[in-house]
């Protein structure tokens, strides 16, 4: 067994300290939005549902071409009875062309010209049966463009919570191909915000949207060919406030996108500081931190509160500015029409109709207007979750990997060299041997690059040189999963799900029993311990096994690395966290678990690792000396003082 390290050692990096600076310093910097970029991409989503968009197109179509066509035939029965009325003025016998010659020969030209669009039948009063039947038509298409618009609406939350449905499953998947590097650099309630809040208000924003603006823009053309239809010379004065409405909606959008951008940045910056307190709630009452974090979250949520309050104002104000345009455009059109009744071009239903059409054609202008907050709030979301579809992946696997059934154990470093940051090396060409079935302990000063070092070996980091080998073969050439799968660990930061102690137990064997579970907690002393509680092994823990002791937790966890049976096993702290007693009793279950197999132990607690077949002593990311126990206390050097410092004084934290 050798170890050698050349060139340069360097002031170690961890993969905590950009972390902790941005979850205490705020977000990441967020960049512009690019509003048209996303919302192609956001489109791009609903691509697969092509089909089903067409049908809501095809739906949409027939629903808004009966809903146009309605108040056109109401003007209809409005000329019905506006005729009645004026023909029940005029004796029976007489036609409508021998009316208009009366009135303008007593000089009621304008009079004449009105009527001249009415179809007079002088005597007969209102035909009420003729009205029924214009009524019930225009009901039935009313009827039946509400049925159309259901059907819309349904195929619409389908496509929409299939989208939504895909994009959550990318973004799972998305998580199985990052890097550690990644989580290193994020706030963990950043990351929960953009796949929590981020996908939810984008799946509101499109439910809400989608149909409602394809209905919006249906609605805008039918109406305008309907307006066209009637009359062109009115269909222009409608038109008339249109580039102002657009004007004002680009204008006023412009000014309130960023806005959004700051909301949704904050909205995960609070989220960050949520999770971050609530984790470590003992730890801030432990410190009388907890009027500090109250004042940082009345910050964040007084920044939250400011850029939602911009946002929605300004965003807000598109509606009233189209609807006051609108109103400008009614007005207009109510004087034009009454001016061409009264001239005779067009029949006082025409008008009616007009009048409709023109609020109609506001309507959806509108809508727009206030879906625009909507829209620029959905888009903004949906950058945050792109952005997080598009973080460098972890590098790709082999094309052929190599498959090893089964191995010895025999690890070799190759001149490795790795750095957290381009800037910083942390180790630089570290050379390592280790044969099947030996104990590796790896002991050193926080930071000296010891939990890296294994990190390197399970393949949670890439190397930036070198090779690291698992009985001859690279494991680069290997997937993660097999070269993980050959391997157990047990952290220093025991972690459990929620879920049974036996389920926490049989987390790394899925397949085994009942009884190999409680054989494997046997042999760790979890057993004594387990039949204490009320359901024993059904005890229900929650995610961060918080009614378990610290202690317990990292049995269970010692527990479920027995039970995986590994060929390599990676011991990070495994018993900092238990008292002397079960120390001692894991150190024996340790022993038989370690029995023929190539284990790595990182410890500062050196009276665990006495028995170890080589001490590795790292500093700065190398390994600086090596040897048995006995041989390192002989040389007097770093490992010599490292043991004195915890043995010699027992003032200074001795441990007999």
């Amino acid at each position: 067994m050798s170890a050698q390290t050349t060139s340069r050692p360097a002031p170690a990096a961890g993969p905590g300290g950009a972390a902790m600076a941005r979850m205490f310093g705020g977000p990441p910097t967020n960049r512009p939005t690019d509003f048209r970029g996303s919302a192609r991409r956001l489109l791009g989503l609903l691509a697969p549902h092509r089909l089903a968009l067409l049908g809501i197109l095809a739906v949409g179509v027939v629903s808004i071409g009966l809903m146009v066509v309605g108040p056109m035939i109401l003007g209809r029965a409005t000329d019905l009875i506006f005729s009645g009325v004026i023909s029940k003025q005029y004796p029976e016998g007489m036609d409508k062309a021998q009316v208009l010659a009366k009135l303008r020969a007593e000089g009621q030209d304008t009079l004449a010209d009105t009527f001249s669009t009415l179809d007079l039948r002088p005597g007969l009063g209102i035909d009420f049966a003729a009205v029924g039947q214009v009524l019930l038509l225009a009901m039935g298409l009313f009827v039946l463009s509400s049925l159309f618009a259901l059907v819309q609406g349904r195929l619409t939350a389908r496509v929409v919570q299939h989208t939504v449905f895909d994009l959550r499953e990318r973004v799972e998947a998305k998580f199985a191909r990052l890097p550690l590097r990644y989580f290193d650099k994020q706030p963990r309630g950043e990351v929960l915000s953009r796949v929590t809040n981020d996908i939810d208000n984008l799946a509101q924003s499109m439910q809400q949207t989608l149909a409602q603006m394809m209905t919006s823009l249906l609605t805008i053309v039918g109406v305008l060919v309907m307006m066209l239809v009637i009359s062109p010379l009115l269909a222009l004065v409608a038109l008339v406030t249109v580039p102002l409405s657009v004007l004002v909606a680009t204008k006023v959008g412009k000014r309130a996108q960023p806005q959004f951008v700051k909301q949704w940045a904050t909205t995960g910056k609070l989220n960050g500081h949520i999770e971050e307190m609530f984790t470590g709630h003992a730890l801030v009452k432990v410190f009388g931190r907890r009027e500090q974090a109250e004042r940082t979250f009345q910050e964040h949520n007084q920044d939250l509160y400011d850029a939602g309050y911009r946002s929605q104002f300004i965003s807000g104000m598109i509606q009233p500015a189209i609807m006051f345009l609108s109103n400008v455009s009614y007005v207009l059109v109510a004087v034009v029409g009454a001016l061409r009744v009264s001239s005779g071009a067009i029949s006082l239903g025409d008008v009616q109709a007009f009048i409709q059409y023109s609020r109609q054609f506001g309507q959806p202008l509108t809508q727009i207007a206030a879906m625009a907050n909507l829209l620029q709030s959905g888009v903004v979301s949906a950058e945050r979750v792109f952005e997080l579809l598009d973080a460098e992946e972890q590098s790709e696997e082999p094309a052929e990997p190599v498959r090893q059934p089964s191995v010895r154990g025999q690890v070799e470093f190759h001149n490795v060299s790795f750095r957290y940051e381009e800037d910083k090396p942390l180790i630089e060409n570290l050379s390592l041997s280790v044969r099947p079935g030996r104990t590796v302990a790896i002991v050193g000063p926080t930071g000296a690059g010891k939990t890296t070092l294994v990190n390197l070996l399970m393949r949670f980091y890439e190397l930036d040189g070198g090779k690291i080998t698992l009985d001859g073969v690279d494991i680069a050439e290997m997937t993660r999963e097999d070269v993980r799968a050959k391997t157990g660990m047990v952290l220093q930061d025991a972690w459990l799900f929620g879920g049974t102690i036996a389920d926490n137990i049989a987390y790394g064997s899925p397949g085994a029993t009942r009884e190999q579970i409680v054989a494997a907690a046997e042999a760790t002393h979890v057993d004594r311990l387990v039949r204490t509680l009320p359901d024993g092994y059904d005890t229900v823990v929650d995610e961060e096994g918080g009614n378990v002791s610290a202690g317990e937790k990292q049995l269970i966890t010692v527990a479920r690395a027995f039970l995986a049976e590994p060929a390599i096993l990676i011991l990070d702290e495994a018993t900092s966290s238990v008292d002397t007693r079960t120390e001692v009793l894991i150190q024996r279950a340790m022993n038989a678990l370690r029995e023929g197999r190539t284990s790595f132990v990182i410890a500062h607690r050196l009276s665990t690792i006495r028995d170890a077949d080589l001490i590795l002593v790292m500093e700065s990311g190398s390994i600086v000396e090596q040897g048995t126990h006995d041989s390192l206390l002989a040389a007097n050097g770093p490992y010599s003082r490292l043991y004195a410092a915890q043995f010699a004084n027992p003032l200074t934290g001795a441990e007999a």
